[in-house]
């Protein structure tokens, strides 16, 4: 941004040791948006006292949030209905200046690659067996299981990178390939898991007024295990909890991004990154406002 009068004066400014002023001054620059950022990162390269620096870190932060912010509320009004587009926006979390395309070419070469094994005579279970293959075994997808101590295993960009992902990352991953390859396989979430879930589409046909919608069989997102009905039975009795037909419904997409978030604020749930756990939850508030898309 070309630095006007005020920008200039604001930019000294932002060594003031008075709270209050700074407080006035930092308002005012974030107000200005994006587009002054690389003003703060000049006058950062420039700056050789510590403190200094670190209030310029804090207003970039406080600016690339406010984008981000803006770009979820875009987001979620427009139906949540990519959820690679949502994923994409959770690791701007952590890396504002991501570049999409990485991401996004690799997402299509796993695509690609299981469309050419796919046929119309396949059943349900030889389809999701053509998917394990391709993304676990000859990818090198692994999944792992929940770490708040690894918040990089939330982020898409992350598992791209280093083919691990935890299993709720994972799972949005299986679900989002699965949908731009036209097979009903859906996020559920059990009580203490997260599931994948193989939908009959012809028995929602059949039966129109019935809400629920019957199942063929459950994914582990994490390694592409399949488990029975029984399985599932014999896992409620386990751990006490009765069963209810809303587990086994889909999640809506911005209900998935709502989790996800939540999730990877756990990870910042300490006094010295406080801010970035409560940033987290606001933006998971927002990708849980939206109408529902699944």
């Amino acid at each position: 941004m070309e630095e006007t009068r005020e920008i200039s004066a604001l930019m000294h400014l932002i060594d003031d040791p008075d709270r209050e002023v700074f407080d006035t001054v930092s308002n005012r620059i974030v107000s200005y948006g994006k587009h002054i950022i690389p003003n703060l990162e000049q006058l950062w390269e420039n700056t050789p006292d510590e403190t200094v620096q670190e209030k310029i870190e804090l207003l970039i932060h406080r600016l690339h949030f406010q984008d981000l912010q803006a770009d979820m509320s875009h987001y979620v009004q427009a139906g949540c209905a990519d959820l690679m587009e949502g994923l994409l926006l959770v690791a701007r979390y952590q890396y504002p200046d991501l570049v999409n395309n990485t991401v996004l070419q690799e997402i299509d070469r796993i695509r690609k690659n299981i469309w050419l094994e796919m046929s119309s005579y396949l059943t349900a279970l030889e389809q999701v067996n053509v998917i394990n293959r391709i993304f676990f075994s000859y990818h090198k997808y692994k999944g792992v299981e929940i770490s708040y101590q690894h918040p990089e295993e939330f982020l898409i960009n992350k598992m791209v990178e280093t083919r691990r992902g935890n299993a709720i990352l994972g799972g949005v991953v299986y679900q989002h390939l699965c949908q731009l390859l036209d097979i009903p396989v859906k996020v559920i979430r059990i009580p203490r898991q997260y599931l994948l879930a193989y939908f009959d589409t012809s028995y929602e046909y059949f039966n129109p007024q019935k809400e629920d919608k019957s199942i063929h069989f459950y994914i582990d997102p994490m390694n592409g295990n399949i488990y029975t009905h029984k399985d599932v039975e014999n896992y409620f009795s386990k751990i006490a909890v009765p069963v209810t037909q809303s587990y086994f419904k889909p999640m809506p997409h911005g209900a998935i991004m709502r989790f996800l978030l939540e999730e990877f604020a756990k990870c910042f749930d300490n006094d010295a990154n406080r801010y970035k756990h409560n940033e987290l939850l606001i933006l998971s508030s927002i990708a849980g406002s939206g109408k529902k898309q699944s």
